[in-house]
């Protein structure tokens, strides 16, 4: 008997940018992820479809493609209910009257249709409202009105047919969910692109008006937040992570308003679904478990999967080895004969840990390190930091900067001539990381962040399959630590690179295997095994492996607890969750200790001192007298002692200020050895203290103990 999924499947991509076919269109790298992404399931026998906005420039395109205007027309009202704490000087709604056409380009397999109105053709040059334009300019509505005429027009255009929705970035697609949740004939999959804040809201009186519009139900009203004061000092610090911000009474989660309707929910590699599934080691992890949204992200659990992302096929098709080295490195005025680093990135200092970057770049060169830096760091406005341009001044002959875009050949260039590739980024925004891929397909052996969304290059992992070197993540701005491991990471890679000819030939090799098994035909299939079981209508399996991973044992099936017992223990041990323990049994000491080391590991006291408290004497006495004593008078203030502490920071919650958000002050405290911090007591109640631990996890701590 025939499965219906034999045949070609209908995969409508949809995304406020997805002009990747045409360089003169591209703004950003989803656009290259969809259309690359298209041509793959196009490859394959299926029919592609892509709904975007024109921006304005039908005119251009005409130029370069056959534009076919359609027999469509959508005459309608929006209504924009407006934040009155946002848009002070704007009526409570504005009705905004549109006429929206359609347009379509046959390329490669591929339908793209462009949406043109007043609202979707502004911002010809840049497509997306400037974040300033938010509440003087209604402009600052463009994507907004896109998600509506997108559901419209997937409704108009393609009401009748079965498809499979593929929708791209929360954000800019948070009404389709719902909005479509009703159609029996369509299927809708969410792409979690970037590492936007997963607590990021939106005013919800405009989305429940939105989708009254659309003819969806009204939003279930949402969990409150906890109260101000509570967990003060964690939540005033996360501005500094940029991982979670506060939002007034009365907005929505774009994450859940999403997750809740999607059938599917994607990522682009695994270590991104982990992470945004507990944030895991970084200042938010205790936060984020405190808040309604870790309940959206398990009870949708189930829906995720990986689809992948991959290098460009003109990328995985050069030739790295028929780069001539030297004539490239001695254009940019280096020595060919000395090891290479090569940094590829938007000037982001940031998020791409650029400020760590020069600082470590200039520390080894001034030591007398005998390396070159090719270092790009793209802007359209140049480099506005003056350290920046007085490094490279420092070291002639041994930096080369530059920020401007050029084309997809010298970036190979530059990238095979290249003997390690460098790439800090901090706070765990990236997400598959194309540029250190591409390095890497070029033999270049990386040096990274462990990052989790990054983890799939294997530059942290041991043994042989190892690609290059880790330094620890990063959440912290200017962070001294992280200069601090680059620095002897250069180092490191220059000797391997002089001292071990051998060993460094088998890490460039293995750098270059990894990367290009990213291929878009493999990230097709990934997403097509989904999309197929979405086509015949079969459910996702429990989120069995998920729950043991991040310790969400209320999603575990009886199944599971009887037939695995040892691995639903390991689970328990590894988050410290007693309850999970006991209903396997009972807490032996052999089991205490076994917890209250694991616990020690990961900085978690209030396990500790639990564990320590129902089983007395299973925990050696030196090792409950550093749990009680961790925290003590001395000197000026406070001492703090923990082995595997690499830094100590006090948390001063401040005061709120009109809007709802306060800011905390940030003290280092002073390291006075290994594992030693002395610093001054807190002057009010609500401090905490925050402990970055020599794995690069960090957790919180209470101040007052002894």
């Amino acid at each position: 008997m025939s499965d219906a999924t034999d045949g070609p499947l209908h995969i409508i991509e949809t995304y406020f940018e997805c002009c990747g076919f045409d360089h003169t269109f591209l703004q950003g790298g989803t656009s290259v992820y969809l259309w690359n992404l298209s041509r793959a399931f196009a490859r394959k026998g299926h029919r592609v479809s892509i709904v975007t906005p024109a921006h304005g420039r039908l005119d251009d395109l005409r130029r370069r493609h056959a534009v076919e205007d359609l027999p469509y027309e959508d005459a309608y009202t929006l209504p924009l209910v407006l934040d009155p704490e946002v848009w002070r000087d704007f009526p409570a709604e504005v009705p905004v009257e549109l006429r929206t056409t359609a347009h379509r380009i046959r390329l490669e397999g591929v339908d793209l249709y462009f949406l043109s109105n007043a609202y979707l053709d502004r911002l010809p040059d840049t497509f997306y409202p400037p974040y300033a334009a938010k509440g003087t300019d209604l402009t600052f509505f463009k994507p907004l009105v896109f998600q509506v005429d997108s559901v419209r027009f997937l409704r108009g255009w393609f009401g009748g047919e079965k498809a499979v929705v593929h929708a791209h970035e929360p954000y800019y697609h948070y009404l389709l969910p719902p909005a479509l949740a009703a159609d029996p004939l369509k299927s809708v999959v969410t792409t979690v692109q970037s590492n936007m804040p997963i607590t990021k809201k939106v005013y919800g009186p405009e989305v429940r008006r939105l989708l009254a519009l659309l003819g969806a139900p009204r939003p279930a009203p949402e969990a409150p937040a906890p109260p101000a004061g509570v967990r003060e000092a964690q939540r005033q610090y996360q501005t500094r992570t940029h991982l979670h911000y506060e939002y007034p009474e009365d907005h929505l989660t774009v994450y859940g308003l999403v997750a809740d309707h999607a059938d599917r929910i994607d990522f682009l590699c695994t270590g991104q679904r982990d992470f945004a599934n507990g944030f895991g080691g970084t200042p938010f992890e205790e936060l984020f478990a405190a808040l309604p949204v870790a309940d959206t992200v398990r009870r949708n659990a189930h829906k995720q999967f990986v689809g992948g992302c991959a290098l460009s096929d003109s990328w995985l098709a050069g030739d790295p080895d028929a780069v001539d080295r030297a004539e490239v490195l001695s254009g940019l005025g280096l020595d060919p004969a000395l090891p290479t680093f090569f940094h590829n990135a938007r000037y982001a200092v940031h998020h791409k840990g650029q400020v760590e970057l020069f600082r470590a770049v200039d520390r080894v060169l001034s030591e007398g390190l005998a390396a070159n830096f090719v270092l790009r760091c793209i802007s359209g406005t140049g480099i506005d930091d003056p350290y920046v341009h007085e490094v490279v001044a420092r070291h002639p002959g041994r930096v080369h900067l530059e920020w401007e875009r050029v084309g997809e050949e010298r970036v190979f260039a530059l990238a095979s001539a290249a003997d390690f590739c460098v790439f800090p980024s901090k706070f765990e925004m990236d997400t598959f990381l194309i540029a250190q891929g591409e390095a890497m397909a070029c033999g270049a052996v990386p040096i990274a962040t462990a990052q989790w969304g990054t983890a799939h290059f294997r530059h942290a992992e041991e043994g042989e399959r190892r690609t290059g070197f880790a330094v620890n993540r990063s959440f912290a701005e200017d962070d001294a630590l992280l200069a601090d491991a680059l620095a002897d990471r250069l180092r490191q890679a220059v000797r391997l690179y002089r001292e071990e000819p051998g060993e460094y030939r088998e890490l460039s090799a293995r750098a270059r295997e990894v990367a290009r098994s990213f291929t878009w035909d493999r990230c097709a299939e990934l997403h097509l095994e989904v999309f197929r079981e979405l086509w015949r209508g079969t459910g996702p399996e429990p989120p069995v492996a998920a729950a043991l991973r991040h310790g969400w044992f209320g999603l575990l099936p009886d199944a599971v607890w009887k037939e695995r017992p040892e691995e639903v223990l390991a689970a328990a041990v590894a988050v410290g969750d007693l309850d999970a323990v006991d209903r396997l049994g009972p807490l032996t000491d052999p089991l205490a200790l076994r917890l209250f080391d694991a616990a020690w590991e990961r900085a978690d006291f209030a396990v500790c001192a639990e564990v320590a408290a129902r089983r007395p004497g299973a925990v050696p006495a030196e090792r409950t007298a550093a749990l009680r004593g961790r925290l003590a008078p001395g000197g000026a203030g406070l001492v703090y002692r923990l082995g595997h502490a690499e830094r100590v920071e006090l948390v001063e919650p401040g005061p709120r200020e009109e809007g709802g958000r306060g800011e905390a002050r940030v003290t280092e405290w002073t390291r006075t050895g290994p594992g030693a911090f002395t610093g001054a007591a807190p002057e009010g109640s609500g401090a905490r203290l925050l402990l970055t631990l020599s794995d690069g996890r960090t957790a919180w701590d209470g101040v007052r103990h002894g």
